[in-house]
């Protein structure tokens, strides 16, 4: 099996989960936050970063963490799983995003009244805004502005009964940037 063909099973196996207390699925959810990059006209790899910026929770197939008080670091996780095929250009904004919604809080004080109440407890857990050295930090690293990008397309990408393309449509893409190692 090719990791294309692992990520599709992945989303197959794991993706009608809920999307950790909002009203759409873990696989929706990707796949909206994909279309809005695709809308927006970003660049190939940052397309896949959007679809897979959540394969953590699919990685570990834990559900409810943060409805018992932990943060499961998914974004580490799955970071850590897609370095072995692809590029840091898609890994890094996977990496970076949940660090991108502290910086966000921080830099925009509107931002945090859009969050929902799922996104409020998560920040919580994952350490709240960020202040202004963190803040500093995390734009001086690259990829920061693509992680910002990505996390907005994460924010819109909860609506219920969005038409979107199905996954399928990403398989050229994903396998374009990918690295040929089989499994």
């Amino acid at each position: 099996m090719n990791i294309v063909d692992e990520i599709f099973a992945l989303f197959e196996c794991r993706g009608d989960r809920e999307y950790f207390g909002e009203t759409v699925s873990q696989r929706d959810h990707a796949l909206q936050v994909a279309h809005f990059a695709v809308q927006d006209r970003a660049k190939g790899p940052l397309i896949v970063a959007s679809l897979l910026h959540d394969i953590g929770h699919l990685l570990t197939g834990e559900e409810g963490m943060a409805e018992r008080g932990f943060d499961g670091c998914h974004e580490n996780s799955g970071n850590a799983w897609l370095r072995q095929y692809f590029s840091p250009a898609v890994t890094e904004p996977v990496r970076m995003h949940v660090a991108a919604k502290r910086y966000l809080c921080y830099a925009e004080p509107d931002y945090l009244r859009g969050l929902s109440d799922a996104s409020i407890l998560s920040l919580k857990l994952q350490g709240g805004m960020f202040n202004e050295r963190e803040a500093t930090n995390f734009l001086a690293q690259p990829y920061a502005h693509d992680a910002v990008r990505l996390r907005r397309w994460d924010d819109r990408g909860k609506i219920l009964g969005l038409e979107v393309a199905p996954i399928e449509s990403y398989r050229e893409l994903l396998t374009c940037h990918s690295r040929s190692i089989e499994l």
